[in-house]
This record gives structure tokens, C-alpha cells and sequence, in this order.
């Protein structure tokens, strides 16, 4: 169970991908991103409440005793490997050139993520609440869609407590200990 507080914030991530490329725009690549963003989630024992999958970013509010940078890691990297080794696979060498980046003495050839991600503790349940309806307002800003519900690479559903039986990803709303209201 997760209390929001100072003592155990959780965290809003905002992931960014290189040079803001729309690498997201299609059905197969954001249900990709949603099935790397599970197994993460396994992979490093996170919490994750609330997310969104946009064409150029993802946001995710999670909640765990790892560091911001830790699970931003399980997050970069599990997503970053999939999404480029799909690309590869399906013979997407233009776009792969776009994430190509410099040699820096690594053995990765490209980058899917600018490396200036950004995590933000949430320290009281308002903030929270806030930040999850930012992120879940996210597509219909863009003009994806009209209404958020109709989005569906995104956790709205389960926030409405209707999810659909195809869902690309579940979150762990009921992990979360609010607090008593007056």
C-alpha cells in the first residue's frame, strides 16, 4: 500500500524522446511502449498510478523506494531497447537514423530518449490529483481526441473505474492509501 506524502512522495516522470521526434505516432509503437512500461514496472517493483503515451513523450506518475532516477532507468531503458529493436526489425532505417547519436565511447548506437529526463515528487494528494488529470487531459490539448476517454494509450479509463477489456495497461490505483476527507 502507498500513502502520498512527504515522507513517500510519489513521483511525476516526463520522458522526452530525441530531438522530440514523433516516434509514438502509431497503434503498434504506443502499445509497444505501454507493454515496456509493465514490464519496468515488474522489473523494478514500481508502483505506477497514472500514464500517457503521446506521440513525441511519455508521462507517468508511479510510487516505489527506489530513487526518481532509478525507475526512470528501468523506464528508458526497457522502453528505449524495445522501441529501437522493433524499428529494426521492421526495417525502419530512416527513423533509426534520426535516433542515431554520436559515438561517446558506448556500445549503444542510438538514443530514443533525450537524456534530460524530469521527475517531480508529489507530496500531497491535491498536487497528485492535479498532475493526473494534467497528464490525462494531455491528448486533448494536442487534438487527438476529443474527449481523454477516447485516448487509449493513456489511464483514464481506469481512473473512470471503466476500463476496457483490451486495456494496453492496468495501473495500481488500489495500491493507494488516501486520506480521510471531513
Amino acid at each position: 500500500m502507498f500513502r502520498i506524502s512527504k515522507d513517500t512522495p510519489a513521483h511525476y516522470l516526463t520522458c522526452v524522446t530525441k530531438d522530440r521526434l514523433p516516434v509514438f505516432r502509431t497503434a503498434v509503437l504506443k502499445d509497444l511502449v505501454c507493454g515496456a512500461l509493465d514490464e519496468a514496472r515488474r522489473s523494478a517493483k514500481f508502483l505506477l498510478f497514472a500514464y500517457v503515451v503521446m506521440p513525441d513523450h511519455l508521462h507517468a506518475i508511479t510510487g516505489s523506494t527506489l530513487k526518481p532516477s532509478k525507475v526512470l532507468q528501468y523506464i528508458n531503458g526497457i522502453t528505449g531497447r524495445r522501441v529501437i529493436g522493433y524499428l529494426k526489425d521492421n526495417g525502419y532505417g530512416t527513423s533509426l537514423a534520426k535516433l542515431r547519436h554520436q559515438d561517446r565511447g558506448r556500445k549503444h548506437v542510438y538514443s530514443l530518449w533525450d537524456h534530460h529526463a524530469n521527475a517531480k515528487a508529489l507530496t500531497h494528494e491535491d498536487v497528485f490529483i492535479q498532475k493526473v488529470n494534467y497528464l490525462h487531459r494531455n491528448p486533448v490539448r494536442a487534438g487527438l481526441v476529443e474527449h481523454a476517454e477516447d485516448y487509449r494509450w493513456s489511464s483514464i479509463r481506469c481512473w473512470l473505474r471503466k476500463p476496457r477489456e483490451d486495456e494496453p495497461l492496468l495501473v495500481d490505483l488500489d495500491q493507494i492509501v488516501w486520506r480521510k476527507r471531513d
